[in-house]
């Protein structure tokens, strides 16, 4: 769960995600992949060939999965601990993906993008950031192409008025739909599937379809 741009002041800082991973300190980590995951590969939604970016990678349990798939697995993380751990378990299991160390505010993927697992990275940048970030997803995918939103929902009992807590940052379902705009995505119909996390928070499972031309930000 870790992503922003080195030089912004909002969020957690490269500091603190690589010391939560080098200390093993990952309570969003479920020790495995996310149970969203293998309905939306038996759906075809992430078929065997597709360029599929997993940004904030973390320990890579979805990225082994997606590549075990058969997809070409763009792994991005800018905690150098994080990047180690999807490599390590990539490697134990045999299988191949692109893992990068990189800040997604700054870095490019060389190509478009057929699809995008997007679990741990919007929750973990701060919402300063959020609008930058969203442009740039939307900027790199295909026409077509996939994303698979996992939307924390992490609202806080008491919290006081106008406080961004976090990370995980809430991410309200109506804030989601002013990011990803009709415009540029086509949304499913509500309801949407939700889950509890273990660490206490849940996700809501929201598939959008980029709708538009390619441009590459």
């Amino acid at each position: 769960m870790s992503a922003g741009s080195r030089d912004a002041p909002a969020g957690p800082s490269p500091d603190f995600w690589q010391e939560r991973f080098a200390s093993h300190r990952t309570p969003w980590d479920r020790g495995e992949v996310n149970p969203a995951l293998e309905p939306l590969i038996a759906q075809g939604l992430f078929p065997a060939g597709a360029r599929v970016l997993v940004p904030g990678c973390g320990a890579g349990h979805e990225v082994a999965r997606l590549a075990a798939a058969g997809c070409r697995v763009l792994a991005v993380d800018y905690a150098p601990a994080a990047v180690a751990l999807t490599r390590e378990r990539l490697a134990r299991a045999g299988l191949v993906a692109e893992v990068i160390e990189a800040d997604l505010l700054a870095w490019t993927p060389p190509a478009p993008l057929d699809g995008v697992w997007e679990q741990a990275c919007l929750c973990a940048l701060h919402p300063d950031h959020w609008v930058a970030y969203a442009t740039r997803l939307a900027g790199w995918m295909a026409p077509g192409g996939t994303l698979a939103l996992l939307a924390v929902q992490a609202e806080r009992e008491g919290r006081r008025e106008g406080l961004v807590e976090g990370p995980p940052y809430h991410c309200d379902i109506n804030a989601m739909r002013a990011l990803f705009s009709a415009s540029a995505w086509t949304w499913p119909k509500p309801p949407y599937r939700g889950r509890t996390h273990p660490s206490g928070f849940a996700e809501l499972q929201i598939v959008l379809v980029r709708a538009g031309a390619y441009n590459i930000v």
